[in-house]
């Protein structure tokens, strides 16, 4: 049987003066092997996209992670290098890609940074650094060369009883690593929050009035999803969507 295409966003980055359009190894492997898909890297070129046409060869999208952050201009602050670094040729696109999804129902997961852009795209706001606000624990990865001990996990995660999430944990409570500097102030008024970390961070939403599968989380299970349990039901259900049995 012919595998489903999932598009897996990917960021612009420069190396030795060059420029690259970058996704990690572990996204598309996430997606081909958790997923039983085939991951078809979309570039940060939203200039050069007809997004309507390249959704229409798609049957998924992936939302990435990412070290770079959404620009502050993209939910109402003011731009400031100590909020860097950004990726606006990424933010360009992926809003894009945002819209035109969520308008068509194309089965969509959103991570960590792609977690982010969902809420900014739907009118929600961003802490830039929440490790800077008072009463949040530095959800920032561990300095540790190990990726492993940097993916290991770090704190529980409470899902709404009843919610998209505590169905496809089988659970209301589960353990997560945490890896991101951003995360979620305003809640959109177009997205469901489901999952909290211990200090109150929203960390697992759904698109309220959603067509299919649409689906957001904060932390990254993606990283050897076959040896967590809750990271192999996430993708499990994706890939069912993609699929189109759900």
């Amino acid at each position: 049987m012919k595998r489903p295409l999932v598009g897996v966003t990917a960021d612009y980055r420069t190396y030795s003066n060059a420029p690259y359009h970058v996704v990690g190894d572990k996204y598309l492997r996430a997606v081909w092997e958790a997923s039983n898909c085939t991951p078809i890297i979309i570039p940060a070129m939203a200039e050069s996209q007809e997004t309507a046409e390249l959704l229409d060869s798609l049957d998924g999208l992936l939302f990435t992670g990412s070290p770079s952050n959404v620009h502050p201009t993209r939910y109402g602050h003011t731009p400031s290098e100590h909020y860097e670094p950004h990726d606006e040729a990424r933010d360009a696109m992926t809003f894009q890609l945002i819209e035109a999804a969520l308008e068509k129902g194309l089965p969509s997961l959103f991570i960590c940074r792609g977690f982010q852009e969902l809420n900014a795209a739907l009118g929600g706001t961003l802490y830039p650094k929440l490790q800077e606000v008072e009463g949040r624990l530095d959800h920032r990865q561990p300095k540790d060369d190990d990726p492993d001990v940097r993916y290991g996990l770090r704190h529980s995660m409470s899902f709404t009883p009843g919610g998209q999430f505590a169905r496809i944990a089988g659970a209301t409570e589960i353990q997560v690593n945490s890896l991101h500097g951003q995360g979620i102030d305003e809640p959109a008024p177009g997205i469901e929050v489901e999952g909290l970390a211990p200090d109150g961070t929203p960390e697992a939403v759904t698109v309220k009035g959603a067509k299919r599968f649409a689906l957001g989380v904060q932390w990254h299970p993606e990283y050897k999803p076959l040896e967590n349990d809750f990271s192999t039901r996430l993708f499990r259900a994706f890939s069912e969507a993609v699929h189109g049995k759900a």
